[in-house]
């Protein structure tokens, strides 16, 4: 029988962040974070400037303010977090507490993520899906030129790999925006472009690029079969680098399909969950 090793006290590695376990000869260290998610880039205060339907389910927002000039967004498909006043509220900037941002009374603001489709100095465009019940999509149907928001970010966008020779996105309504950002981006070899949007959503206009062949593919039951759906129509996956973005449970199957059923490489392929149901 080994011999159980006597209690000791924390040590400075410890008290850092380091646990040390001892069992018989052998020592195992394991690193504990100790300070929570790493903290997003601080909210900015800006204000609605105007908005424009660019089709049926999707509104652009302009938003300007001073402090947005501070923002640097290098990468294409990047992130923001839009922060949105409680309706009949003035807008509260919240504290980041560790995990995550929150009010002064403890309660959650309201935050959502989204594709900055233009920056430039002290303007910043989104593009939002409009849907019944949707926070972001209240506020911008009612809310007026001068309404105040605030903005963090960017969050990570999208490295291009340069020597690609063909590309493949593949995207719901929310992947829109970003898309349409990548086309701007992309070298000039062929583009596969692949929309799954629900009925209603409308084609709407896609930037220019050389060689693009853009199909858009109307929703069916499900989000995670109309995707695969869509991406069954491509006979050459296994020489694109591809992107992908939507709905959390409809990008875990088409992230299954490419990597489990076809074998094909992690860095192949960006795979990203944009919402939850």
């Amino acid at each position: 029988m080994q011999r159980q090793q006597p209690r000791r006290e924390p040590t400075a590695g410890q008290r850092k962040g380091f646990v040390a376990f001892f069992h018989a000869s052998s020592v195992y260290i394991v690193c504990m974070s100790t300070t929570g998610r790493r903290e997003p880039p601080p909210f900015r205060r800006a204000e609605l400037l105007s908005t424009e339907m660019l089709g049926p389910q999707l509104m652009r927002i302009e938003l300007v303010g001073d402090e947005l000039s501070q923002m640097v967004i290098e990468e294409p498909a990047a992130s923001v977090r839009l922060l949105l006043p409680r309706p009949g509220k003035d807008l509260e900037i919240p504290v980041w507490q560790g995990n995550e941002f929150l009010d002064a009374d403890g309660s959650r603001p309201i935050i959502r993520t989204f594709t900055p489709r233009y920056h430039q100095d002290d303007r910043l465009t989104i593009d939002i899906v409009i849907h019944d019940g949707g926070a972001a999509s209240e506020w911008a149907r009612s809310a007026s030129p001068g309404s105040p928001v605030a903005v963090s970010g960017p969050g990570r966008g999208y490295a291009i790999d340069q020597t690609a020779e063909r590309f493949l996105l593949l995207g719901d309504e929310t992947a829109v925006p970003a898309i349409a950002q990548l086309l701007e981006s992309l070298p000039g070899v062929p583009v596969d472009v692949d929309l799954v949007v629900p009925q209603g959503f409308g084609k709407v206009g896609l930037p220019a690029h050389d060689r693009v062949d853009a199909r858009w593919h109307e929703l069916g039951g499900d989000r995670g079969a109309s995707m695969l759906s869509a991406l069954s129509t491509r006979e050459r996956l296994s020489e694109s680098v591809i992107w992908c973005a939507g709905q959390a449970a409809a990008v875990h199957a088409v992230r299954n399909y490419l990597f489990k059923e076809l074998g094909l490489p992690r860095s192949q392929a960006t795979v990203r969950g944009y919402w939850k149901s």
